[in-house]
């Protein structure tokens, strides 16, 4: 029962975190750029994971008894401390937006300003900036609906590739310990870690959004169903990294749109919105692939309900459209911001 509160308690935290990160960085960020930065964001996703699979199974392993705690709570204990200490260091050293940053000197800060606020009087006529109306949005709403999908993958990769990896032992004769389970599992993360930086580079050197989102998030729903009906554990493991990098390739490319139809205090409702319905996949990831497990007595059922989602989703994205003030002012407000900072 303990573990339980404390665990709603995170969710809490979270909650509130993800969304306001989102948002924070629609105020620093240049739309121009901002795939590629955010991708530099969110590329500690998988590159936590890749660190913390084998370093968490290597604490609860090798550090059981420490401090007279089982490993398991030593674990939750180390990981914890550099949030804390991150938190504090960003309470002094971040402020919300370019104008008020002392790190800046005076022509960064005025380089910035001027090129986000261009972009947003470029966008405030086609974007929404009432927060009740933006909860209301189709458009706010279709979007929830991809990031759905997009998440929907990451969770049943992050909840059931360790499962996956312990399952090798029945299905191939193979036999791993708890550490190299984890070293196995970090495998996809590390290279979803490469692919998404490289990706997200390239969406905003040539400026598509829209199959730069649809492409790996299909690739992503194709591939991991397909991994389930081959006979080499190599083999399973390089279709689930390519749905790895399907889904951390779709991730920063995804959060190029909101900002496009949301604005002022429209954006905070919109992104928090976006967000709690992408992340309701996570409660229901787990109970839809247990289900299935339950009712068929293997993981085939659930991992093909991911594909078919995560397919869905990048269809969803496939008929996405930005408006033309999106697509002029991406360009118009990239240019002119460009000229500034080279003065500098």
């Amino acid at each position: 029962g303990q573990l339980y509160a404390v665990r709603v308690l995170l969710g809490i935290a979270e909650a509130g975190f993800f969304p306001g990160i989102m948002l924070f960085l629609t105020w620093w960020l240049p739309r121009a750029e901002r795939v590629r930065l955010i991708g530099v964001f969110l590329v500690a996703i998988p590159l936590s994971s890749a660190v913390g699979a084998p370093l968490s199974t290597a604490i609860i392993t090798y550090l059981d008894g420490f401090l007279g705690l089982e490993g398991w709570r030593v674990m939750f204990l180390l990981e914890g401390v550099p949030a804390v200490v991150l938190g504090v260091i960003c309470w002094f050293y971040l402020t919300d937006r370019p104008e008020d940053a002392a790190w800046l000197t005076p022509d960064e800060r005025r380089a910035l300003t001027l090129a986000l606020e261009a972009e947003r009087a470029e966008l405030a006529p086609a974007a929404e900036g009432s927060p009740w109306r933006a909860l209301l949005s189709g458009k706010v709403l279709a979007l929830g609906g991809i990031y759905f999908g997009v998440v929907y993958g990451l969770y049943a990769l992050s909840f059931f590739g360790p499962t996956m990896v312990a399952g090798f032992s029945e299905r191939f004769d193979t036999e791993f310990s708890l550490v190299q389970t984890g070293a196995i599992v970090a495998v996809p993360f590390v290279a979803g870690a490469i692919a998404m930086v490289l990706w997200s580079r390239h969406s905003d050197r040539t400026g598509e959004r829209r199959w730069h989102l649809a492409g790996p998030a299909v690739a992503g729903g194709l591939t991991i169903p397909v991994a389930l009906y081959v006979d080499s554990p190599y083999t399973v493991m390089l279709l689930v990294t390519v749905t790895a990098i399907g889904i951390f390739c779709a991730l920063p490319v995804f959060w190029h749109f909101p900002p496009t139809v949301l604005t002022s205090a429209g954006a905070a409702a919109g992104i928090a919105l976006i967000n709690t319905l992408g992340n309701a996949s996570g409660f229901l990831a787990p109970y839809v692939t247990g289900w299935a497990r339950d009712a068929t007595g293997d993981l085939d059922t659930g991992l093909w309900i991911v594909g078919i989602v995560m397919v869905a989703s990048g269809v969803g994205a496939a008929v996405l459209r930005e408006g033309p003030r999106a697509r002029s002012g991406e360009t118009s407000v990239s240019r002119s911001a460009k000229p500034s900072m080279q003065e500098q």
